[in-house]
């Protein structure tokens, strides 16, 4: 179960009507927070996902992109909803799964919203190598 002083960070978009799931991870795939009714393997499977997709659009963003290349936001449509994932912070991501009667303009929006609620209190230090 999250920690109750994390559940701030994903209240807005998790009362958005066909919102299934919500998770804020760190860049690598580790969950930082997730929804209630979401179980942890089903989190850090969606939280593992969510990385591997944000990996690929930095990549997509960095060759095809123009200005500063920066990856905004990942949607993916599968039959019954959609997959969102948006940056939220240096090193955080928040990744949404909706019905797929959703607005995907409305989910986005909102997304946007919560980000920068928390996105600059919410960023993932880089995990330190360690050198011998």
């Amino acid at each position: 179960m999250n920690p109750p002083q994390n559940d701030w960070m994903i209240s807005e978009v998790v009362g958005v009507p066909g919102v299934r799931h919500v998770v804020v991870l760190s860049a690598d795939g580790l969950v930082r927070t997730r929804s209630q009714e979401l179980d942890q393997d089903t989190a850090d499977r969606l939280a593992a996902a969510a990385s591997g997709l944000m990996s690929v659009g930095t990549s997509l963003a960095r060759a095809f992109g123009r200005g500063s290349r920066a990856l905004v936001q990942q949607m993916t449509e599968f039959e019954g909803g959609f997959l969102f994932v948006r940056s939220a912070g240096d090193g955080t991501r928040l990744a949404v799964v909706t019905e797929d009667t959703v607005n995907p303009a409305l989910i986005g929006s909102q997304m946007v919203l919560q980000v920068k609620r928390f996105g600059e209190h919410q960023a993932t230090p880089a995990r330190r190598t360690r050198t011998t």
